[in-house]
């Protein structure tokens, strides 16, 4: 079985990278690849290099990088890169990315397409690949427009337990998959020297994080916190993020943070509701820190509270579970490692793409 995994990724990041790297977007498209997956954004190649031990062919496309797209389209479609500087003028990109996106489709033919990001996947594109017989899964773990057509997908995969009700509500097949960790990332940090005690690194959204938001600056204004991450420009300027804000992070640097940390704090965005799902779960105690996460009703099921994690309810309770286990060094090395042990031993995307391709296969 082949998998065509779609991914995007935040502009941003992308621009930052292509910036800092000197002539890269120059280099053929198989070493824009792997530089780009090497940074370790987001699910980068987890996906696929969980599924190629179990013997599937997998392979991550990130269809809204403009340099890595555009050397795809002269190296395997050279009548869509002659059209680029066209779209680009007219300003329709993005229909220009779906152009590429369909002709990779068609060179790489595969039995399913999996599609991470719903809110810029195309309905037409979709429909072509329909067409061809071709499995479609959508993914997602975030808010969702309100135009979007679910139904264009034969199965949703989402890490929200209250997604999957609702999607089924809505007669469409859908089923439950958490996110992880990948051990990789051990390796591409290498040496990590001790780095600030307290750190938090995330989105600073004042329509998605609005409640997570108001924690941060109760907590910061009891504790000491070092900021990272993006949208903190959103922020109020008498916000106390800005006081300690060390600006945005990605990928490796993000993971190195948090592994130089003592103590990450981590705090789930508003849709995520009464469930613990996000994807700093796995990525703190992955790299071996003590995780301080928002208390959820079924986090228990993901790591035993007060032995491999530490939850609060409030942010007093927050900032007293701070104070507490930075003043015990050695609970909090405890916890750390033991979270760290649960999550190698129980949350790797080797062991989530066993579950995907069970998954996958009751619905092929």
């Amino acid at each position: 079985m082949k998998l065509l995994i779609v991914d995007t990724y935040y502009s941003r990041f992308l621009d930052h990278l292509y910036a800092q790297t000197l002539g890269l977007q120059s280099r053929p498209y198989a070493k824009q690849w792997r530089l780009l997956m090497d940074q370790c954004f987001g699910t980068a190649d987890f996906y696929s290099e969980g599924l190629r031990p179990l013997g599937y062919d997998a392979h991550e496309i990130v269809a809204n990088c403009d340099a890595l797209q555009r050397r795809w389209a002269r190296q395997h479609a050279a009548h869509l890169w002659a059209t680029y500087p066209l779209y680009r003028l007219r300003g329709r990109r993005k229909d220009w990315y779906m152009a590429v996106l369909k002709a990779q489709v068609d060179k790489l033919r595969p039995d399913v397409l999996y599609v991470q990001d719903l809110n810029w996947m195309d309905t037409a594109l979709l429909q072509a690949v329909r067409r061809k017989g071709r499995l479609i899964v959508g993914q997602t773990a975030c808010a969702l427009r309100a135009d979007i057509d679910c139904r264009q997908y034969d199965l949703i995969i989402s890490s929200f337990p209250h997604y999957v009700e609702r999607f089924r509500q809505q007669g469409l097949k859908c089923e439950y998959l958490r996110f992880a960790f990948d051990p990789r990332v051990l390796n591409l940090l290498g040496p990590v020297s001790p780095g600030k005690a307290l750190v938090f690194v995330g989105s600073y959204s004042t329509t998605t994080h609005a409640n997570g938001s108001q924690l941060l600056e109760q907590v910061a204004s009891r504790v000491s916190v070092d900021f990272w991450g993006y949208g903190a420009e959103s922020l109020p300027a008498t916000s106390l993020v800005h006081q300690s804000y060390h600006g945005e992070a990605w990928g490796l640097q993000m993971y190195r943070i948090l592994a130089a940390s003592r103590i990450g704090l981590n705090r789930h965005s508003d849709v995520s509701g009464r469930f613990a799902n996000n994807m700093r779960l796995f990525e703190a105690t992955g790299v071996g820190t003590l995780l301080l996460t928002d208390w959820k009703d079924d986090l228990d099921e993901m790591f035993k509270v007060g032995k491999e994690v530490i939850a609060y309810r409030t942010p007093q309770e927050c900032a007293e579970l701070i104070t507490f286990y930075l003043e015990h060094e050695n609970e909090r090395r405890a916890i750390a490692r033991a979270g760290q042990e649960r999550t190698l031993r129980d949350h790797t995307y080797q062991q989530r793409m066993k579950e995907l391709v069970d998954i996958v296969r009751r619905h092929l």
